[in-house]
């Protein structure tokens, strides 16, 4: 969901490390990447909230817009913002457990 709906590929994966395994999401032209995790001891369920967030900018409008585009492709369900801000230049999306991803239609700027 995550790989198609932001545009990454699997970039690394490891099984059953110390109980855990995971897959990093990435691409190689990003200085980041994102690593999903699952517990088989423990099993943890589902506790995001509102404002528990992954935020991406998009300055360019086109590109933001086949972001978006491709977020419901993926099956991410366009939910309202529990913060106006992020409604008000970006769009949010919820994945199957409820976790949310921000597309914001702006430059980032450092402080």
């Amino acid at each position: 969901m995550y790989a198609e709906g932001l545009g990454l590929q699997k970039i690394a994966d490891f099984s059953d490390h110390d109980g855990f395994s995971g897959i990093m999401l990435g691409r190689k032209d990003l200085p980041w990447h994102i690593e999903l995790t699952l517990c088989h001891h423990h099993p943890v369920r589902p506790a995001q909230t509102a404002e528990d967030l992954l935020v991406l900018y998009y300055p360019e409008r086109d590109e933001w817009q086949r972001a978006c585009a491709k977020m419901e492709l993926a099956g991410f369900t366009p939910v309202s913002s529990f913060n106006p801000y992020w409604d008000v230049s970006g769009r949010t999306f919820a994945d199957d457990d409820g976790y949310r991803v921000v597309l914001q239609n702006r430059s980032w700027s450092s402080v």
